[in-house]
Order: structure tokens, then sequence, then C-alpha cells
């Protein structure tokens, strides 16, 4: 496919799939509001005889800032994934693959790691609860679309995502980048500290792996069902944190405040997308943080 329109195409994942699909048509909020039904109207009817939508457009943040902004959060997300959708079908559009997140499924889950039909079980965690509900409204209404109008829309949920090109400030940023840049800063023994207890499980899926397995879902993944999109590897936080320390270099205290630690655990299986897609050599961690630290920091580890 060569007609594709992507949706938040100056962000973080958007950015990085332009690198590798620089012949498709990435807009941004500078092109049109998505949360103005009309405006989306009319994008619709300048790229005409679109192949398919890739829809990656959200507002997103980490923890701090989704507690604290959990209407802006809904209102905008719900509205842009409502237009953007509903406009596509409106449009003609065959095919629509969306970004949903791993923060829509249960804050606990029954078993680890949790599967596809699990989404509904139970409420997101209260630290993802507003952002998590616009994605299960987003897989409601993509499977809607699909079962009235016929439409070829999918969904696909990838985990924790990190890697060059990431959000890196104290407010908006999630663990990996946050942590790149207190290191980046620290000077050798200083004190960093982290919120919660370092005891939390993450699947952190390195950026590059997800833009190469998008075009990947856009061809193969025509289910329904969401699809989640996790690596093997599910580290704690306090792994995470020792890792980076090797790496950076720095010879730091590190403490715990013991607020906030978060979801616990939300390791999803990636059985069905290892099925669809044949097997994929995830980045392995230590190495996707090495080349995003050395990015972040001017490739000088001091």
């Amino acid at each position: 496919m060569d007609n594709v329109l992507v949706t938040g195409g100056s962000g973080f994942i958007g950015t990085r799939l332009k690198k590798i699909k620089p012949n498709w048509t990435f807009i941004s909020s500078k092109d049109c509001d998505l949360t103005n039904a009309f405006e989306v109207r009319e994008l619709f009817k300048k790229y005409s005889s679109l192949e398919a939508v890739v829809h990656l457009a959200g507002i997103v943040g980490g923890i701090k800032k989704n507690a604290e902004q959990q209407a802006e959060f809904f209102y905008k997300n719900v509205m842009m994934n409502t237009n953007v959708v509903h406009e596509a079908w409106n449009a003609g559009v065959p095919r629509l693959l969306a970004s949903l997140s791993t923060c829509a499924f249960p804050d606990v889950a029954a078993h680890y790691p949790f599967k596809e039909e699990n989404l509904f079980d139970g409420p997101p965690a209260i630290t993802n609860f507003s952002y998590g509900y616009t994605k299960r409204a987003l897989q409601v209404q993509i499977a809607s679309y699909k079962k009235q109008y016929g439409v070829n829309y999918s969904t696909f949920c990838p985990s924790n995502v990190y890697g060059i090109g990431d959000t890196f400030n104290s407010y908006d940023s999630h663990f990996v980048p946050a942590l790149i840049l207190k290191l980046a800063i620290a000077k050798n023994g200083d004190t960093l500290e982290f919120w919660g207890t370092g005891n939390p499980l993450r699947q952190q899926l390195y950026v590059e792996d997800l833009v190469e397995i998008v075009p990947l879902l856009l061809k193969k993944h025509n289910s329904a069902s969401p699809l989640i999109v996790a690596p093997y590897e599910n580290l704690r936080i306090s792994e995470m944190i020792e890792i980076a320390l090797n790496i950076s270099q720095k010879d730091v205290n590190i403490v715990y405040n013991n607020k906030l630690d978060g979801q616990y655990r939300k390791d999803g299986s990636n059985e069905k997308l290892i099925n669809l897609i044949n097997n994929y050599d995830f980045t392995k961690f230590k190495d996707g943080f090495k080349k995003t630290y050395e990015w972040y920091t001017g490739g000088q580890l001091n």
C-alpha cells in the first residue's frame, strides 16, 4: 500500500514510522484539528482515494499528567477517535488500523500474561482510568463499524513504547525517557528519586520494532479483536534502573518515594502477534536503552 494517511504524524511513533514509510502521508495537529468533525471531513475530501488510514493520534502522558488531566484526556481522545473512524468510513476508506494501548486492559487480570479477550474483564488502573476507557471506546467503535458496515478496520495494543524521539521532560514523560533525563543531568554522588516502589513490571517495546511491525499489521491483521504488540521481556522498574545505571556509568544513589506505583503489572501475551507475522526478534531492553541514551546525550557516556 502506498496511498496511506497516518494521523499523529509529528508524534513519537509517527515520526519514526515516516522514516521507513516516506511515501505515506503524515498529518499532525497543524494540518487538522481531529477533535473538529468538519475539519476531519474536509481532510478526507482533500486526500481522496486513500487505500488505508493508520490512526496514531492521541493525547498521552506519564502517570502524573494522566492523573491531573483526566477530563481533557477523555474529551480530546474520544473526539479524535470518533471523528477519524467515522469520517474515514464516510469517505469510503476501505482499511483502517488504529492504535490502542495495553493501558486499556484491567488493572488486575485473572492471569498473566493477559490475552486480547481479557480487555473488558475489569476496569483499567486508576492512574490510566480516563485514557484507558477512551481506548476501550475506540475498540468498540472499530468493532461496531466492522460488524455493521463490513469495513476492514482493526486495532492493535502496543505495550510501553520507548526510544529515539520520545518526549523528554519531567511532566509528560513515561518511565524510560524520564529515567534517561534524570541520568543525563545527574552528577556522581547525586540522589535520584523515583515514583513508587520499583516493583512494577513492564514490557518495554522499542519504537523501531513497533514501526517495523505496523506495516505488517496493516497487511495481515484483519480481525475485529485487538492485537497485543509486546516483547517477551517483562522487567521490574528496579531492574531497568539497574541496567540504565550500568549503561550511563553514573554513580548515583537511588531512592523510591513509595507513592503512586501505577499498575503493578500489565504484561500481555504476544502469541497471536507471533502467529500472525511469524517470529520477530524484539530488541532487548539493554540494547534499546543504550541506543536511546546515546542519542539523547549526543553519544557521550559520562
